[in-house]
């Protein structure tokens, strides 16, 4: 065997090796091992489930997943879908923040949004064309206001093609992580300022 040859066969070794690892990791793991992994943690308050957003973070860091939190923004229907909303940005980049902080100090990333829609559950549609996700973790509280309704969830179920959690604490947590302070300190105005643009 020439030079050349050996070469050849020690790149086409290589080669194969690399792809095989590659293939295997991707049948492990139950996905392309180029995918970035996504969670889902969609809310529509002022404040979140704290079990709800642990839970969301646990599995972000066990599976090495970015965390999505997003803010689902109601535009009434007599404004452009567009429309500037400083009253909604300035009550959900507090909580936004705070998530992040709470995520970032697992260790796990986070990549925040803010979705508009006519509805929650249009918002949440819209959010789901755009984006791919492994899992959808929807916290939900035992009270009968605001939130997701019981028609959301039960589309949700269906129409998601990701892994759906819907976590409702005990009726006794009434642990949350809020907006009105990010981790124990006031957000500064100038960023939700910028953010809402």
């Amino acid at each position: 065997m020439s030079p050349l040859e050996a070469v050849l066969v020690a790149i086409g070794l290589v080669a194969a090796g690399v792809a095989g690892f590659l293939f295997a990791r991707g049948h492990l793991t139950g996905g392309s091992p180029t995918r970035t992994h996504q969670i889902l943690l969609p809310f529509t308050g002022q404040s979140i489930s704290r079990r709800a957003l642990d839970a969301a973070i646990r599995l972000a860091k066990a599976e090495d997943a970015v965390l999505m939190p997003a803010y689902l923004a109601v535009v009434p229907m007599q404004m452009p879908l567009d429309a500037a909303l400083p009253k909604q940005a300035s009550k959900s980049m507090p909580l936004l923040e705070a998530i992040e902080q709470r995520a970032t100090a697992q260790g796990v990333p986070v990549d925040s949004r803010i979705e508009r829609g006519r509805s929650y559950k249009h918002a949440l549609l819209r959010l789901l064309e755009k984006e791919e996700f492994d899992r959808v973790v929807v916290p939900t509280t035992a009270l009968a206001h605001g939130g997701f309704s019981g028609a959301d969830l039960v589309w949700l179920l269906e129409q998601t093609p990701a892994e759906v959690v819907i976590l409702r604490p005990a009726l006794d947590d009434t642990r949350v992580v809020s907006a009105a302070r990010a981790n124990g300190r006031p957000v500064r105005a100038d960023l939700l300022q910028s953010e809402a643009a």
